[in-house]
This record gives C-alpha cells, structure tokens and sequence, in this order.
C-alpha cells in the first residue's frame, strides 16, 4: 500500500470514528412524543441563474423562506431553545441543481482545526419509504447486523458540514481526490455526503459493512460565512481565525447538489420537479466556549418537515395566459370602438344624404 493510500485510509478511519462517536444524535429513550408544526414546510422555487454559491446571502433576499425555532434534538422543550435566534431555511432549484441557504444567528466563533469549537450543520433526506426521522432511519439491527438487506427500507441520505478547517468563501465538498477513490468524504472542508439506517449505522457513501464501492461520490458543495467577515476579495487559510471572536452578526451556510446523481446504492435521495420529499435540518454551536457533541445539536422540528420542488411552468404559463388574455381583451375592446364609431359615422352619413332634396336634370330640347 502507498503511503497516499495510508493517508487516506487514516483520515476515513478518522472520519468514520468521528461520526462513530457522534451516532447517538437521534437516539432518545423511552417513548417519542412530537407535535411539529403542520404548516412548517421547505419549498424549492423555480428560480435559475440568481444565486451563486459563496455562502453569502446576499443573492437570496428574493427567495421567501420559513423561519424556526432551534430546539435540542432529544428533548425539544420550548425553554432549551437556541438563545442565539430563529434559523432561517430557504431553497430553490434551476432545473438542474437544488440549492439551500441556512442562516442563523450567532456570535462569530472559530478555532482552525476544532470542529467541536466552530458551528456546525446538517441536512437529512428520508430515501427509504420507512425511514423515520426519529432514530435516523429507525432500522432496529445493530452495528453488527445492520446491511443493506437487514435495513432496506430504512435508508437517509446526510450532509453533514463541520467548519473546523473550511475557509469561508471557500468552496467544499465533492472534489475529485475524494471522488476518485469512490467515497462521499471531503479531506478539504469535511462537508461530506452520509447515509445511514440508524444512528448506530451511519457511513460515508461508498462504505459498507459488507465493504466498499468504488460508484460513490459526494455531490454536494457548499460555502459558509459570517457577517463580521470584511474581506471580499477571498481568506486564505494563513488569515485564520479571520476576524476577532465574538462579533455580533449571522452565520450562512449554502449548499448545492443535482436534482439526480448517478447512486445506485440507495445512498442518495433522488429528488423529482413536482413532487414533495421529507427534510431535516440540524444545527451545533459551542455554548460558552464549550465543545458541542453529536447529540447536543438543535433541530428545526420534531419530525420530518414536507420538502416540495415546484415546477417552474406553473407560473409561467399563468403569467402567460394572463397576458394573453390581457392581450385578447384589448384587441377586443378595441375592435368594438372602432365598430362603434364606424356605424355612428355610417349612420350619421346616410341621414345627412337622405336630406338633401332630389333635383331632376333638365335636358334640353334638340
């Protein structure tokens, strides 16, 4: 083995322990009781070429959005929310790509190579039909009988972003050193493409109990940044940690991934214009100073919220029959004006004519 392989075989072994480590997440005890919102939701919008991901947001404040409460994933009691404020979720898509914005407040804290001590975020999509939000999937076999087979059915697709040695501005996520070992890991930025069956079951993409695939890849990128940042002509990793702790502002995490990706795994949630999905949201911060552990992250709801991709015709066709209507109208109104005018004027002449008297011509004797 060379001694890149070496490298990387440690850094997903250390990938895979971290996340190992953090596989209570979703794990409550004694029995689960949740009332989200019913009207909470996530709509993607046709909305192409208005957004560039950067992890500013400034390209989003045309795209509405839903705001929530961040409340401890394992007990979401309205007194332990997230002191720092509401999350913001918004989404849109191009026809080919779906994009998210999460923006949420918090003072500005960062420690280069220390993800317990730098926010954190995920997303999770339900892929099997029978996975639940609640234990990450629900499947009930253990690490060491959970598989593909055992599972089926219980399958979420994870994306997971740790900022401890992502620049922000910075682009992250799928690149072609990590995707051409076949995995859905990322040695840059560690926003990495997971699934799992339950918090015990949790693996990069392409890893498996029953062993590897090298088809894997992460098709996510994403950026961060934080309002107190000043410099927007790009950081570099020397500029860390690239502005004073505790500056008042938002943080912003944007990310980007195709509509399809090319899984055949049941890794992937494969999303479809027109029809309605199930999301989650997760959020971690450093309260006080003090690392956060996996299952210390916040949650925007209880349980799955509706994820929906609206197709773009809808609106465009209304738009169009309206100004085809409007056209229409006009046209008509337009045409029974001048008919209107015409049969006055037509009406008017022939009166005028009918009274001027008929004089005979007069034809001279020969």
């Amino acid at each position: 083995m060379s001694s890149n392989q070496s490298s990387y075989c440690i850094l997903v072994l250390v990938s895979l322990l971290l996340l190992i480590g953090r596989g209570n997440s979703h794990e409550e005890s004694g029995e689960w009781s949740c009332e989200p919102d019913p009207e909470a939701r996530v709509e993607a919008e046709f909305k192409p070429a208005i957004v560039t991901v950067d992890g500013r947001g400034d390209d989003w404040k045309d795209v509405g959005g839903f705001e929530f409460s961040l409340l401890p994933a394992l007990d979401p009691d309205q007194e332990n929310e997230y002191k720092g404020g509401k999350m913001t979720v918004k989404a849109l898509h191009d026809g080919h790509d779906v994009y998210f914005l999460l923006q949420v407040p918090g003072d500005y804290v960062y420690t280069k190579g220390e993800n317990g001590k730098c926010p954190s975020v995920a997303l999770m999509f339900q892929v099997g039909d029978e996975a639940s939000y609640h234990n990450m999937g629900g499947c009930k076999e253990s690490p060491d009988t959970c598989s593909n087979k055992t599972c089926k059915g219980h399958e979420v697709d994870i994306m997971h972003f740790s900022i401890g040695n992502a620049i922000p501005g910075r682009l992250y996520g799928g690149n072609p050193v990590d995707n051409r070992e076949g995995t859905g890991g990322d040695r840059f930025g560690h926003l990495v493409d997971i699934y799992a069956w339950n918090p015990h079951c949790r693996y990069l993409d392409g890893i498996s109990p029953s062993g590897n695939d090298s088809s894997a890849q992460n098709n996510w990128n994403g950026a961060w940044w934080h309002d107190s940042l000043k410099v927007q002509s790009g950081y570099v990793e020397a500029d860390s940690p690239y502005t004073p702790s505790d500056q008042k502002g938002t943080y912003y995490f944007e990310f980007s991934r195709p509509l399809r990706t090319m899984d055949r795994l049941q890794q992937d949630v494969q999303f479809t214009i027109g029809q309605t999905g199930k999301i989650a949201v997760a959020f971690w911060y450093p309260i006080d100073g003090n690392p956060w552990h996996g299952s210390g992250h916040y949650s925007v709801s209880c349980d799955w919220l509706p994820f929906e991709i609206t197709p773009g015709s809808t609106k465009l066709e209304k738009m169009s029959s309206g100004s085809s209507w409007d056209g229409a109208s006009a046209f008509s109104l337009v045409l029974s004006v001048v008919a209107f005018c015409t049969s006055v004027f037509v009406g008017y002449w022939v009166s005028k004519n009918r009274s001027v008297p008929f004089t005979p011509m007069e034809m001279g004797r020969l």
